[in-house]
């Protein structure tokens, strides 16, 4: 949802890619370029469209960010983050085992579920009314910490 509003913002579209995976190409101030991927597998085998795109265009794996939904962060809590674990996150997990860990991540806080409900469950669902008013602005938000990325390692 992330990578849309940059691409919006730019007037991106995106392409069928054979890495089971979406792109659109970036041009950046200077006339350098970023690769927006979107994965069209399951999230949890994110890693092979990743390693594959990352070794097609040429790219570091310091150069890659990860934009995911993080458990451990209240819902609405933006953070950069670089290198580290996975913190049980699936996709984390096979993109860090396909190409290691040291890339860049804007963790969007989703919050843990309440009570007994599975994971999951939790994550699979819709944001709720209340979460889904906020949900634009915090994409604006998430969308701009991950070009500052970008720019700060051109």
């Amino acid at each position: 949802m992330t990578l849309d509003v940059i691409s919006k913002r730019h007037g991106l579209t995106f392409k069928s890619h054979k890495s089971k995976a979406m792109v659109a190409q970036l041009t950046l101030p200077g006339g350098q370029s970023a690769v927006l991927v979107k994965s069209v597998g399951y999230m949890n085998l994110s890693g092979d469209p990743v390693s594959t795109l990352a070794k097609f265009y040429s790219i570091d794996t310091e150069r890659i960010v990860v934009i995911h939904d993080e458990l451990d962060l209240d819902f609405g809590d933006i953070r950069r983050k670089f290198d580290g674990g996975h913190a049980g996150h699936n996709g984390l997990r096979d993109i860090s085992a396909k190409c290691g860990t040291n890339y860049h991540r804007v963790r969007i806080g989703i919050g843990r579920p309440p009570g007994q409900m599975p994971v999951a469950n939790f994550v699979l669902q819709n944001f709720s009314t209340v979460e889904n008013k906020e949900v634009p602005v915090l994409l604006e938000i998430a969308a701009d910490r991950a070009l500052e990325i970008v720019q700060e390692n051109l």
